[in-house]
């Protein structure tokens, strides 16, 4: 299993959460001050930034079969998103997570905040 950040789309109430419906929410989350997140037109996506933000989230407990669907739904061997390491922060800090960045242009893509 491992533990997967959420933010978006995929987040309970969100459009794509029958995408990770079946596997075992953990905990509501922020990531540490990194990142930045973007709409990119009905989806939010985050990027590293050093004017980062704490981004609002959750932590879910995702087995392989189910990583292999977010990969497929992020396309990650597209080039679209990266499934990395992403630091949390607060009470869940120790948690060793992953979750999807961005890999393209914002360019002209409206900033969200720290909430999508």
């Amino acid at each position: 299993m491992t533990l997967v950040f959420v933010y978006g789309t995929l987040k309970r109430g969100g459009e794509n959460h029958r995408w990770i419906e079946t596997q075992r929410f953990v905990t509501k989350a922020r990531t540490a001050p990194l990142y930045r997140m973007y709409d990119l037109g009905g989806y939010p996506g985050m990027v590293r930034a050093a004017d980062g933000v704490c981004i609002e989230g959750e932590v879910w407990s995702v087995d392989e079969a189910g990583l292999a669907q977010l990969d497929v739904l992020e396309d990650t061997e597209g080039g679209e998103y990266e499934r990395v390491n992403v630091q949390l922060d607060g009470e869940q800090a120790s948690l060793v997570v992953e979750g999807y960045v961005y890999l393209r242009s914002i360019q002209g893509k409206q900033d969200m905040g720290t909430c999508w």
